[in-house]
């Protein structure tokens, strides 16, 4: 076609002002629903303020009545016992451990694993030797003094008590041999078992050092195995006793615990060697006891504190609640897509640009929104996750988290088509990100065996990410909450340890990764336009031997014109090479185009469309009539844009639809079959968001929509500011119509207009579509011949993929049904007889019905007079009973069945 001055497009501004209006105004009618959920966060941190508030008033009363400030003049005395590691967890021989004498592995399923000591010296007799009398044997159940105990680790439920003692809290007597299933009771209530103390001699120091290291690197190995201590006797001898106590509390333990190990642990070794030495010198009977421990007296207060689980709960709570908006913003995009609102908005000149970033600003603020009503919300709690960090560092690393969320709502939507599955999807992964990430992340997090390149990986599993930023969070502000700091900050980004800046890193790179995936499938999987992109739609080299293939096989359905068929041809052909006049005089053109499916499973390829060519005029309404299936509505879907012809080309005021269909979009208009309305927008609102998306502004544009729906009948008793929603079918096919003429395009699709009208509003509506006809082409589908008749000038009749006739109805009548249609109903034994005397008037009659007592006939209208025919209607009445007899003239019914199964037996043979 020759160079053609596209129609103005509304500009990227334009176009955002409408779609954002349009927004706001569909978000206010759901209001309901975006309260809900900018109160969730409220609601979350109004509770957790209170349970916090309620647990210090009992804590604080618990220890003003029960502990309060009190002073210890008479501290408990506390039995010395060694803490040693827990069955689990005791030395055993493993691949990574290569020494002979450890015990082996299976211990630890039987229970019964011996408490490892490694022992070294300058002279080993006489270390050995001491080591035979460490655990003296029992000689008396009843005296206990002589007796090494331990009890595996555990932490202390307060400060006045020993945790060796807790009732729950196994107790053991080592012994270098023990009986079966020997114990003794203890005078605390708990049983007293024997422990087998296996001690182990190692050539040096550096050997010991060397193995407890080995055995205690989680990050090289998954087994804990640990020894209960290491005795370095250097050069101890009979004149000289000299020894190092070797221990290695375990990464995990805390404060308090470790103060245990101080207290209670090594001044018991230091006995337990000390009386070996002893006796080895003076004999068995030698004995230095060490009876007790006790704490100086002292005024001690427990501060109330709230149980850890608090935090726990708002941790997890948290990432549930920043995540619940995945639902409620995905559920609003796909709504679009599921009712095919973002395709008409699209037909109508919406640029994909447009719809994104409008989208995206909307996704924006509302997360915004939500996130600061949760920020302020906690602040005025005095919830020590959101009063002790810092208020900038927290907004900004939820902004980030904003980001990826919107991201990840723009991938989920391209990926899924209903509402329902978005809604289930978005639920199913908030839940499941706040299940794993307590499962799993807080676990490899808080663990000491796991690589902080391992912890990294696990991060970067969506949703991942935002729990290592709340965990930090809540870990400085239970620090500063007990007074051992202040919070995280900026300067706390570089802390040791401190994981927020790597899961800002990996949200950022999220959030570009999804985004960028979100377009490919958008185009891949579901384009806004309704056209499935090839998945390598970016290698232009690709697609263009694709189009050539799709050319060469379409010439494998040819076509059997008709002659005015043909003669529309051969007019299209003449336009095209009159490319400059065709443009001006035409406003489509269709130059061959044909729709092929591919074969699917052993099928052959299915022709939709076989080589179509039609021009329609200015100020012209076509008509297309056709059976269901017979290809109308892959015609109008390529003309449209939501499918690629496979060959061939249309062309719209000069502008090419294989090329230029976004310049196409600009200057149509389009009413589908079914309506695509916004329930809680009026009619008015719709046609406001449609006329600036065709550019029109202040007065033209209010004008405009007055005027459009005084035509189509809504603009009196208020009907234009009800919801769509509660229209009925005539009136949303009215305001369909109305959307579709809107702006000035210059051709407009009407897809069975008038379904579901009653009499009085097809009328009106035919009124409004003869006008629309002034200077624009018409391009309408109808099953109604009363319709067709009344609004085209000019009709084709579409059967099997291909035109079969072209014309206007009086030319189609004439040409298809020069006949009369003459039917006869008498008494069953006079059939014969009456089709006898019809034959002898028409030799060329041909009977198209009979049932029963009645027959059907054609008869050429150039065979027989009327006169002719009412005489043999009275000849017949004379002649046998004649129960009724009718004559009539063709119609466009009659024509349309003649050239559907013309066209269907010529496709059978």
């Amino acid at each position: 076609m020759g160079e053609v001055s596209a129609p103005r497009r509304a500009a990227f501004g334009t176009q955002a002002d409408a779609l954002f209006r349009k927004n706001l105004v569909y978000q206010k009618r759901n209001k309901s629903q975006n309260l809900f959920l900018l109160i969730t966060p409220l609601v979350v941190v109004a509770l957790f303020a209170y349970l916090e508030s309620k647990l210090k008033e009992v804590s604080a009363a618990k220890s003003d009545q029960e502990v309060g400030a009190t002073e210890i003049k008479e501290p408990v005395s506390w039995p010395p016992a060694l803490y040693i590691p827990s069955n689990t967890s005791r030395a055993v021989g493993f691949n990574f451990m290569p020494f002979s004498d450890l015990p082996s592995p299976s211990c630890r399923i039987s229970g019964d694993c011996p408490a490892t000591f490694l022992l070294t010296g300058t002279n080993r007799s006489l270390v050995m030797g001491m080591a035979e009398q460490m655990f003296p044997p029992i000689e008396n159940p009843n005296d206990l003094d002589g007796l090494v105990l331990a009890t595996s680790f555990s932490i202390p439920q307060n400060y006045l008590s020993d945790p060796a003692f807790d009732p729950n809290s196994p107790l053991y007597y080592l012994q270098s041999k023990c009986k079966a299933n020997s114990s003794i009771p203890f005078p605390s209530g708990q049983e007293l078992k024997c422990l087998e103390g296996l001690q182990l001699w190692r050539n040096s120091s550096s050997a010991i050092n060397k193995e407890i290291y080995t055995a205690s690197d989680g990050n090289k190995h998954k087994e804990a195995n640990k020894f209960a201590a290491a005795f370095d006797f250097l050069n101890t001898n009979r004149a000289n006793f000299n020894v190092t106590v070797i221990t290695r509390p375990s990464a995990a333990d805390s404060l308090i615990a470790s103060m245990r190990y101080t207290i209670t642990r090594l001044p018991r070794l230091v006995n337990m060697a000390s009386n070996a030495y002893l006796q080895v010198l003076q004999g068995p009977d030698t004995k230095m006891l060490f009876e007790f421990m006790k704490e100086v007296p002292t005024i001690i207060r427990i501060d109330a504190r709230i149980p850890s689980h608090m935090d726990f709960f708002l941790r997890t709570a948290t990432v549930a609640i920043l995540l619940y908006p995945i639902t409620v913003l995905a559920s609003g995009i796909v709504y679009e897509k599921e009712k095919n609102l973002r395709i008409m908005m699209k037909m109508h000149g919406l640029n994909d640009i447009a719809y994104w970033a409008i989208s995206y600003l909307y996704c924006l603020i509302v997360s915004l929104l939500f996130i600061q009503f949760y920020l302020i919300a906690g602040k005025f709690s005095g919830l020590s996750f959101f009063t002790k960090n810092d208020y900038s560092l927290q907004s900004v690393f939820f902004f980030f988290h904003v980001n990826w969320q919107i991201s990840f709502v723009f991938l989920l939507a391209s990926l899924v088509s209903t509402v329902k599955t978005a809604q289930v999807i978005g639920s199913a992964f908030m839940m499941l990100v706040t299940f794993l990430s307590v499962f799993v992340a807080s676990r490899c997090i808080e663990s000491a065996d796991i690589s902080s390149t391992l912890i990294v990986f696990v991060e970067v599993f969506p949703g991942f990410s935002l729990y290592r930023g709340v965990y930090e969070f809540q870990k400085y502000a239970a620090f500063a909450r007990n007074g051992a700091g202040f919070g995280m900050g900026w300067k706390n980004l570089s802390d040791p340890g401190n994981g927020l800046t790597t899961a800002m890193t990996i949200i950022l790179v999220e959030w570009v990764v999804m985004l960028l995936l979100a377009s490919y499938f958008d185009q891949v999987i579901s384009s806004g336009d309704g056209k499935k992109k090839s998945p390598l739609f970016f290698l232009q080299c690709l697609k263009r031997n694709q189009q050539n293939l799709q050319r060469n096989s379409s010439q494998l359905f040819p076509t059997n014109d008709s002659s005015d068929v043909a003669q529309e041809r051969k007019k299209v052909e003449q336009l095209m090479r009159e490319a400059n006049q065709a443009s001006t005089s035409h406003t489509a053109i269709c130059d061959n185009i044909k729709k092929i499916y591919p074969g699917r499973d052993g099928n052959p390829p299915k022709a939709a469309v076989k080589g179509l060519s039609l021009a329609l005029a200015r100020s012209e309404c076509f008509g297309m009539l056709g059976p269901n299936g017979a290809g109308k509505t892959s015609f109008i879907s390529m003309m449209i844009g939501l499918t690629e012809p496979t060959s061939g080309t249309a062309y719209i005021e000069g502008l090419d639809i294989t090329t230029q269909m976004d310049e196409v979009h600009t200057c149509m208009g389009v009413c589908p079959q079914f309506d695509l309305l916004w329930d809680t927008l009026t009619g008015r609102e719709h046609l406001y968001f449609y006329g600036r998306l065709k550019n029109l502004s202040g007065s033209r544009l209010a004008q405009a929509v007055e005027d459009a729906l005084k035509e189509v009948n809504l603009f009196h008793g208020g009907i234009a500011d009800k919801h769509s929603g509660k229209y009925s079918g005539g009136m949303k096919r009215r305001l369909s119509v109305a959307i579709s003429l809107i702006g000035d395009p210059k051709i407009v699709y009407l897809d069975e207009p008038s379904t579901g009208l009653d009499p009085a509003s097809r009328n009106a509506l035919w009124s409004v579509v003869k006008r629309a006809k002034q200077n624009r082409a018409i391009l309408l589908t109808t099953h109604s011949m009363e319709e067709a008749e009344a609004l085209c000038d000019r009709l084709g009749v579409f059967v099997d993929g291909a035109l079969r006739c072209v014309g206007n109805p009086k030319e189609l009548k004439a040409r298809y049904g020069g006949y009369f249609i003459f039917t006869m109903t008498t008494t069953q034994g006079n059939d014969a007889e009456v089709e006898d005397m019809v034959l002898k008037l028409c030799r060329n009659a041909n009977k198209t019905y009979h049932l029963g007592g009645t027959q059907k006939f054609d008869l050429p209208k150039h065979e027989v007079r009327l006169a002719d025919i009412f005489q043999l209607v009275e000849n017949a009445k004379s002649r046998f009973p004649v129960q009724a007899w009718a004559l009539a003239d063709t119609t466009l019914e009659d024509v349309f069945i003649k050239v559907t199964r013309q066209a269907q037996a010529a496709s059978d043979e």
